[in-house]
């Protein structure tokens, strides 16, 4: 509260644009970026319930760069983008339903271990995949990925309409268990999937008010910079790297969100 007092109305601008690069930039990457974006808000004298849904509505550009870069990706998987749409549509309205009726700290208390978990996850996802691909895949092996993958999906957005900070990593994680796809095509289609969903909570948010006009208005620019920065990375690494930076981004953040709780 104090940050929000003593720094001048120029400077709060410049401090959310950076954020909302920062988190452009981290979502173009990996996701995480609204735990860029919402602690910054916090900081700023904005309380939390209206800091939550604005961060949530700020930094919905940064995945439009994620679209047009991966648009190869997402052109070849698109009935299978297609089949998911009414699933993240009813996980996520249930979630910003959850956010805006429910205990704000209860959830916060889980956050962490939901990361945490979605992590670890993530990054011991290619050792379960080689062993899949040992396993038998007849139909009922496929049919039972392909039910855990709707569940999955379902759950991430229920989580993402709620809070939504690393639902990239959930996302991720989820996808790495059940598709047979490399890094890139899941890193397409966790882009498209979180602009769907960041975008149901959105227009709740939106049309339920509350939000801080001026500070959405300075991350929406930011993050539509960021989004187009960290598409652009992502592209000159190799998937080893990016992996990497998925599970350093879900340790941070798990780290972060546990000792805040």
């Amino acid at each position: 509260m104090v940050l929000a007092t003593a720094v001048p109305l120029g400077l709060k601008l410049a401090i959310l644009f950076v954020a909302g690069c920062a988190a452009g930039i981290s979502n173009g990457i990996a996701g995480g970026g609204t735990f860029l974006s919402f602690p910054t808000l916090l900081a700023l004298g904005i309380p939390s319930l209206t800091a939550n849904m604005s961060s949530s509505v700020g930094i919905l550009p940064s995945t439009f760069g994620g679209i047009r870069g991966f648009r190869h990706e997402l052109k070849v998987h698109r009935s299978l983008l297609k089949e998911l749409v009414p699933t993240c549509v009813l996980g996520s309205g249930a979630g910003t339903a959850l956010l805006l009726i429910g205990s704000n700290h209860t959830f916060s208390l889980v956050v962490p271990w939901l990361i945490g978990m979605a992590t670890v996850l993530f990054a011991i996802s290619p050792r379960v995949t080689k062993l899949l691909a040992k396993m038998d895949r007849n139909q009922d092996s496929n049919a039972v990925r392909r039910r855990s993958l709707f569940v999955g999906i379902f759950i991430a957005s229920v989580y993402g309409g709620y809070f939504g900070a690393g639902l990239g990593i959930v996302l991720l994680a989820v996808m790495a268990l059940t598709l047979p796809y490399d890094i890139n095509v899941l890193q397409g289609l966790r882009v498209a999937l979180s602009l769907l969903i960041n975008t149901i909570a959105g227009i709740v948010f939106v049309v339920r008010g509350h939000l801080a006009l001026q500070a959405v208005l300075v991350l929406l620019v930011g993050a539509l910079v960021g989004g187009w920065l960290g598409t652009l990375l992502i592209r000159r690494l190799s998937p080893k790297v990016v992996r990497a930076m998925v599970v350093s981004i879900g340790t941070i953040t798990t780290l972060k969100l546990a000792f805040s709780a």
